[in-house]
């Protein structure tokens, strides 16, 4: 079963960082994704600003899931670079990833993203990146 076929089956049980995170599933389809998150006294650093990874993460979920929409059956996708502008802190409240696919070509997607304030709809951080498109696997069992 594929990833996104796992996600439609299963929602956000079928990635443990959703769970782990709390992160919802929005709409998605058509090289576009949606992911939700609050933000958790446990995801705060030392500072009591939310940890900057975890915009990056939120973010390269959405990206990920995103570029899984316009793939065809069987390839698969790897992070090749990705850099995240951070705008903004938060402390509290709830956080929304939007992302798209900028361009997909035969063996290399851009994609780029924002993490905003869901309650305010501040810009928090944008992120740009770039993921390997990974063909199919051919049958390597010798059969016929």
């Amino acid at each position: 079963m594929s990833y996104l076929e796992n996600i439609r089956i299963r929602g956000r049980d079928a990635n443990p960082f959703f769970c782990l995170m709390d992160i919802e599933l929005g709409p998605y389809g058509g090289g576009e994704a949606v992911l939700f998150m609050p933000v958790r006294p446990d995801m705060l650093n030392g500072a009591g600003w939310l940890q900057g990874g975890l915009y990056s993460a939120l973010c390269d979920e959405a990206m990920a899931l995103a570029l899984f929409t316009v793939l065809e059956e069987g390839e698969s996708i790897a992070t090749i670079s990705e850099s995240t502008s951070f705008l903004q802190g938060i402390r509290r409240g709830n956080l929304a990833a939007r992302a798209e696919v900028v361009k997909r070509g035969r063996a290399v997607a851009f994609v780029q993203g924002k993490v905003i304030d869901r309650d305010g709809g501040t810009p928090l951080s944008s992120t740009q990146a770039s993921f390997a498109i990974i063909p199919r696997r051919e049958d390597r069992s010798g059969g016929e």
